[in-house]
């Protein structure tokens, strides 16, 4: 059984890293998801870019959001990221797509953009899904 947008947006919503981290649930269905990250001094590194487990941060929430959308839940089996460009300020913009589903594993791919729209980095995410219904 799907979820509904307004059930992951409450699920999600006591995420205390993504919190933390300055993350909003966008948009949220079966198999996608959309989310931001509004940049702050924290983000960045000691080379004033934005620090790359920050992205990956926004990526991998997005992830989570899309593979546990059919509301059963799934955890991260395997994943990797590709960083494109150094962003700086602004805003990050996450898009997760689920490329696969069968009963036990989902496919899925987040990009990550900037506020120009250009690709900062790509994230690949295959994700196990358990017998146990996500806690509504």
């Amino acid at each position: 059984m799907n979820l509904s947008e307004q059930e992951l947006k409450r699920i999600f919503k006591t995420d205390r890293y993504a919190e933390l981290s300055n993350i909003e649930l966008l948009t949220a269905g079966p198999g996608h998801a959309t989310a931001k990250m509004t940049l702050h001094p924290h983000h960045l590194n000691a080379l004033k870019t934005v620090q790359g487990g920050a992205i990956f941060t926004l990526a991998d929430f997005t992830f989570a959001v899309a593979c546990n959308s059919h509301g059963t839940m799934a955890v991260a089996l395997n994943v990797s990221i590709t960083f494109m460009k150094a962003a700086t300020t602004g805003t990050l913009w996450a898009e997760a797509r689920e490329i696969a589903k069968n009963f036990k594993v989902g496919s899925y791919t987040v990009t990550v953009k900037d506020d120009a729209g250009d690709l900062v980095a790509q994230f690949q995410g295959l994700a196990y899904r358990k017998k146990d219904k996500v806690p509504t």
